[in-house]
């Protein structure tokens, strides 16, 4: 089925809302104009109209914060439209993740779940490029792979006794260090967890019988 057109407003006009197209976050509400519609088909990079200074612009054109477009959807009367992206850095122009991080409780980050594991990443990754960082993270991945698969199996042993009637707290806890660990282990080996993100989505409508058959098997150990 073909993307329709916008019911342009009599300014010309479409709301855009932008959605991150691994996590589902809600990252900016935009406008656009025809151009920017067509510009963004094109290009497969957002585009939008500024109305404050009534000019087209590239999301991302200053900052390098650009937004890689995945998927289009016009909604049922075609006077929105939805923006599935994968953003290059943070969304906001205050530096947030998303723009929505005015809340009843106060400013936050913006960052829902998902967002604070990239959060995560990027302080880890920070902190092994640092070469004169002493950090607890900066130690494991200087003592390499041995050394996190050690902490990583620690964890997992001090959740699973947890797990199954520990307080409720206790398991939040430890299983925060165990995705810690994993975190690390990840940034050791450079593998982005948008990748992760990307797999999970893959599997989403699939039946885990399905999903678990459609591998490929497993090599055998050597000999």
């Amino acid at each position: 089925m073909p993307l329709p057109e916008p019911a342009w407003d009599d300014r010309g006009l479409v709301a855009a809302v932008v959605q991150d197209a691994d996590t589902g976050a809600v990252l900016m509400l935009a406008w656009m104009n025809a151009e920017a519609w067509r510009l963004t088909r094109a290009t497969g990079e957002a585009h939008f109209w500024s109305r404050s200074r009534a000019a087209l612009w590239r999301k991302g054109e200053t900052s390098g914060n650009v937004l890689r477009v995945v998927e289009l959807r016009v909604d049922c009367d075609h006077d929105a439209v939805l923006v599935k992206a994968r953003p290059a850095g943070p969304t906001c122009h205050t530096g947030r993740t998303a723009c929505f991080f005015h809340g009843e409780d106060g400013d936050d980050d913006g960052a829902p779940p998902a967002h604070m594991v990239d959060r995560l990443e990027r302080v880890l990754r920070a902190r092994r490029d640092a070469g004169a960082d002493q950090s607890y993270t900066r130690s494991l991945l200087t003592a390499g792979m041995p050394k996190i698969l050690a902490k990583i199996a620690e964890e997992h042993g001090e959740l699973a006794a947890e797990l199954p009637g520990g307080p409720p707290a206790k398991v939040v806890h430890e299983t925060a260090d165990l995705l810690f660990h994993v975190m690390v282990g990840l940034v050791a080996r450079d593998i982005p967890i948008a990748e992760v993100w990307r797999e999970l989505g893959r599997r989403f409508g699939v039946s885990g019988h399905d999903e678990k058959a459609a591998r490929p098997p497993k090599a055998d150990p050597p000999a």
